[in-house]
């Protein structure tokens, strides 16, 4: 091989050597960029300080169109008003018509709403399939959210990017990087979900912190956990007072849980301990109305109950009449909308 063709040789061996090392560079530049934390949030340290309790209310639109509000409310009870394969065709393409247009009008519940039927699909059965799950629609709705400083929006895509959908590529710090942000904005499911780091790294007191945040917004499953803390440590009397409160948040598992405080064999903890001393053991009438508060819960979860001291009180009360379980549910507030 003459000079002038290994010349050639080793100057085409170099073009490729700086293309493959271009390509990457270019590459590595990319993934950096894609797996950066976001602008505006911040990588959480599991060692670093506790976030301060945020309120999501404080961080939402302080008013809401009557009309969009009152499509979305129509549609959400009638989602809720039956187990997902009894629906016909038609009533869920009315419920996902109406949800579409007043997430339209702009009303946030909607639009959360709507990105949950994205991520889940419409109808689990062939002869009433409205949508199929469309998590990339889904997602972006969220991100919407968190353009306008929602929390709810920051909680869901910090899921999305845990797990790897919707055009959120895994990476677990941009994950905990929104759940962080979520929870400083004040979404309760963010401060839980904290709270399991916390507890998980040892950190008790940073634990509870968290899980206080979310039950003080009146958290179901945040009241629910601290019951069951307060069973583990022996704190009958407080436990017993944390599922009621919990219950009236809309947790099924603590209106088990008195359920069986209540009823014969399984629930003898708090019922010995808490019940007995006050002269209650097992109490027929009050375990049936918990069971139909569970059954209501089971079927649509969104369900607040905070009349329930007023017609299911805890021992010593008495109990008065049972007006049935929507006697005990939060009643529809007047005046216009507001969250």
């Amino acid at each position: 091989m003459g000079t002038r063709q290994k010349r050639w040789g080793a100057l085409a061996l170099m073009i490729l050597a700086i293309s493959i090392g271009t390509y990457f560079y270019i590459d590595h530049l990319r993934y950096k960029a894609m797996h950066a934390i976001p602008p505006g949030l911040s990588r959480f340290d599991i060692t670093g300080p506790v976030p301060a309790c945020g309120r999501w209310k404080v961080h939402m639109p302080k008013v809401r169109d009557p009309e969009a509000y009152r499509l979305y409310i129509q549609a959400r009870k009638q989602w809720r008003s039956k187990i997902a394969w009894q629906f016909t065709k038609d009533e869920l393409l009315k419920i996902l018509a109406d949800v579409r247009t007043a997430a339209d009008k702009g009303d946030w519940g909607a639009r959360a709403l709507l990105a949950h039927f994205y991520l889940h699909g419409l109808g689990p059965m062939p002869w009433n399939k409205v949508l199929d799950q469309e998590e990339n629609q889904g997602v972006a709705i969220a991100r919407v959210a968190v353009a306008a400083g929602q929390p709810w929006g920051y909680y869901d895509v910090g899921v999305a990017h845990q797990y790897g959908y919707g055009g959120a590529y895994y990476d677990l710090d941009i994950s905990w990087a929104y759940y962080l942000r979520a929870a400083q904005l004040g979404s309760p499911d963010a401060q839980m979900a904290l709270a399991e780091a916390y507890g998980e790294a040892g950190r008790r007191d940073a634990e509870a912190q968290m899980m206080k945040c979310a039950y003080e917004q009146g958290h179901g499953p945040a009241a629910h956990k601290l019951a069951v803390i307060a069973e583990i440590e022996k704190r009958y009397m407080d436990a017993l007072r944390l599922h009621q409160e919990a219950v009236k948040f809309g947790s099924e598992e603590s209106a088990a849980h008195l359920y069986l405080a209540f009823g014969d064999g399984v629930g003898r903890m708090i019922q010995e301990a808490a019940l007995t001393p006050l002269g209650f053991g097992q109490d027929t009438e009050r375990t049936r109305r918990y069971t139909e508060i569970g059954e209501a819960l089971d079927l649509n979860p969104d369900l607040k109950f905070s009349r329930l001291d007023l017609f299911l009180p805890l021992p010593p009360a008495k109990l008065p009449a049972w007006p049935g379980v929507e006697g005990a549910m939060d009643p529809e507030p007047p005046g216009p909308p507001t969250y």
